[in-house]
């Protein structure tokens, strides 16, 4: 992409240490390359959801690690501005740079130089009997599970409208290719490339019940029905939870939108990543 990018924003973590201090190190590198910082901002703050609006916005440069990222996914999508990580968490699966190599690629990002990277998300509705309850757009995944009792919950899926399996589980997650490294990998989900647009059928601590990951396309919709005497919920990319009665469902397909990320390196730079995440994990390092 050749594209001369002029106008940013910056939104950092509070909770990390330094996050502030970098993104004006940042802004202060911008500034003096010519570029304009509209404005620097943690990315909790509900004044950013109005700020992202603003029409001559070309890119959010975001500090955190996958967290900050899925947030910033959610409130970049349907304005459709692309975004840039600086990985100052621990994972980082959804970033390319790292805190001390920012500067060796801002240059090609004021220049052009770089792709956009197009990931799919889903829309989830939540229905009690057929009324819709709310509707949320999805980065990572959808999971329908137990409450607060430790008890498995009996699960039905559909597909198109038939009956694809039935789970006695502690839950039933859809994701997206770029969930499919998260909560679906450690349920024992198959691993997707971020490029395929494919949402993955992943359950959790099945009880004599499927127990394989099921890979569905991206055209399809899948109903998630709870059938439980106690309580079940379900959750979009980790938020709090929201109660599903008996009968609830939750019907999940592909979003009108995508998630943009700014990337310098070719494709094969997941696998690459990826290879470094499964030797090392760095979540253990860290403790």
């Amino acid at each position: 992409m050749k594209k001369k990018i002029t106008n940013f924003m910056i939104a950092y973590n509070a909770q990390i240490d330094g996050a502030l201090a970098t993104s004006k190190e940042i802004s202060a590198y911008l500034t003096k390359a010519g570029a304009l910082v509209s404005s620097i901002g943690a990315i909790q703050e509900e004044t950013m959801r109005h700020d992202i609006k603003q029409p001559d916005l070309d890119v959010l440069i975001v500090l955190g690690g996958d967290g900050t990222i899925l947030r910033a996914c959610h409130l970049c999508s349907s304005v459709r501005i692309p975004i840039v990580g600086v990985n100052l968490g621990t994972m980082g699966f959804l970033i390319e740079l790292q805190k001390d190599e920012w500067q060796n690629y801002f240059q090609r990002l004021l220049s052009g130089d770089f792709r956009i990277e197009k990931r799919m998300m889903l829309q989830a509705e939540h229905f009690r009997k057929e009324k819709s309850l709310g509707s949320w757009q999805v980065v990572n995944e959808v999971v329908v599970c137990r409450g607060q009792h430790v008890r498995p919950v009996r699960i039905t899926t559909e597909v198109d409208g038939y009956p694809m399996a039935g789970y006695v589980a502690d839950g039933v997650i859809a994701a997206t290719p770029t969930g499919s490294t998260a909560y679906a990998l450690a349920a024992g989900g198959a691993i997707l490339p971020p490029d395929v647009r494919n949402i993955i059928i992943v359950p959790i601590a099945p009880h004599l019940s499927p127990d394989r990951s099921i890979v569905l396309s991206e055209g399809a919709k899948v109903t998630i029905k709870v059938h439980t005497s106690h309580q079940a919920v379900f959750s979009i990319d980790g938020h709090a939870p929201v109660i599903m009665k008996d009968g609830d469902h939750v019907r999940v397909g592909a979003s009108v939108h995508d998630s943009l990320f700014i990337r310098f390196h070719g494709p094969g730079f997941f696998y690459q990543t990826l290879n470094r995440y499964l030797e090392q994990n760095p979540s253990l390092l860290a403790s």
